[in-house]
């Protein structure tokens, strides 16, 4: 039978669990039940103030209407006298996002709703330039890491195990140049036999990780990293110093140079993490898949588009996609490398041209394999607009799940259709 490794590449930060409840909530909702338009039709937006689900009278309201990420082209008050109006939010004439926010301050407190309809977003277009040495620059960039040994480092940790596995902690040279390492996490089943793997890349930030055992006590060989070349089992402390230090805004690093940027030492890494995994003799040297949020589906489709040995793709709210679209006036990708607040610094054709090298985009068109898909139209941190550039240009088989409403987190309902779909693509797959 045919066996499978799943590469997860963990949520960011913001995209664990889900967004806080508070006893004050604005609701805010569109008049389609599935918050998709036509180009040129007509939207309302019903908006409601509730107290523990009860409506709250005589509450003035700020609000704003426009695409998503932009500047809105309707800014007003309104008083509602009975806790719940219809906002008319007008249209949009060309495929993309419209976005109403919706603001009120109770007992000294501020609050705010959003709702974001979508408007033909399979109409969506990338701004993305793909370089006209893409490939072979990725290619020669692949062949020098695979120069380097990967010297792979394991050191068990008794402390970690269990009775039926075995962890260690991890490092081994990802090839961006000489003792340049990754680290990370690995829980092996203890019994004998070959078994399938997963890789777990982490999301943005800097952070501690940790050993999955529920997955290795199932016969899954697990691995988790992380991508910035430090060992993963340090105090928290020590990474948080480093986000607000050395390591804070990480994803501009090197913006204006395409051999010295951050992410390709962070790209390499992945398809290294590949070499890792089919290096243990324990692997069973069978299927690759490749999943992840946030920057972990970003990281997804990019070992999916370098790495020939992968078989499927799943990845939620893809982050580094379509990052010029903010100079082209419409919602680029995380991490907003080319919005207004950076424009002055950041529209440097040496920028614009690296980050053409790194554009999730320009990896999606090269995708061969089945993916599956998943975010939500609330999304203001990888917002629709720059997700849905990548997956149309996708031309592999493709499944997308919407869930409207669905901001940078993780919901139940996209939880299930996940795992669905891997429970699918394992149909062949036995411990």
């Amino acid at each position: 039978m045919k066996r499978l490794i799943i590469i997860f590449l963990a949520v960011c930060n913001l995209a664990f669990g889900q967004p806080p409840k508070t006893e004050v909530q604005i609701e805010v909702v569109p008049d389609h039940s599935d918050w998709v338009y036509k180009l040129g039709e007509k939207i309302r937006f019903s908006v409601a103030v509730k107290r523990s689900g009860k409506l709250i009278p005589n509450t003035k309201i700020e609000y704003e209407i426009g695409p998503e990420k932009m500047e809105a082209f309707e800014r007003k008050e309104a008083l509602i006298t009975s806790g719940q109006t219809v906002l008319e939010g007008g249209t949009l004439s060309h495929p993309g996002f419209l976005r109403c926010e919706v603001r009120a301050t109770i007992d000294g407190k501020k609050y705010r709703g959003i709702a974001t309809a979508a408007f033909s977003p399979l109409e969506i277009k990338p701004t993305a330039v793909v370089p006209e040495d893409f490939l072979t620059f990725w290619r020669s960039a692949i062949d020098d890491a695979e120069k380097h040994p990967l010297d792979p480092k394991l050191t068990l940790i008794p402390e970690k195990s269990t009775q039926t596995v075995n962890v260690y902690h991890v490092s081994f040279q990802n090839g961006a140049e000489k003792n340049s390492r990754i680290y990370g996490y690995l829980s092996i089943p203890k019994k004998e036999g070959k078994f399938p793997a997963m890789i777990r890349f982490p999301g943005a930030g800097v952070r501690a990780h940790s050993a999955n055992l529920a997955l290795a006590e199932k016969g899954i060989i697990t691995l988790q990293i992380g991508i910035h070349g430090i060992p993963v089992n340090m105090e928290g402390d020590v990474y948080e110093n480093l986000y607000r230090g050395a390591l804070k805004g990480y994803p501009v690093f090197n913006l204006d140079s395409r051999d010295h940027y951050y992410f390709k030492r962070v790209y390499l890494g992945c398809v290294r993490s590949v070499d890792f995994i089919f290096n243990l003799p324990q692997f069973d040297e069978q299927n690759i898949a490749v999943s992840g949020s946030s920057q972990g589906g970003a990281l997804s489709i990019v070992t999916a588009a370098l790495d020939s040995r992968i078989k499927y793709v799943l990845a939620f709210c893809p982050a580094l996609s379509d990052l010029t679209g903010f100079i082209h006036g419409r919602a680029g990708g995380w991490p907003n490398m080319f919005n207004k607040s950076n424009l002055g610094a950041s529209t440097a054709s040496a920028k614009i041209k690296t980050a053409g090298y790194y554009d999730v985009v320009n990896f999606a068109r090269l995708l061969k394999i089945p993916g599956f898909y998943s975010w939500g139209f609330n999304d203001e941190t990888t917002p629709p607009t720059s997700t849905y550039s990548f997956y149309n240009v996708i031309t592999s088989p493709k499944e997308l799940f919407i869930l409207p409403y669905a901001a940078h987190y993780n919901y139940p309902e996209q939880t299930k259709k996940w795992n669905a779909w891997i429970e699918k693509v394992l149909t062949n797959y036995s411990h």
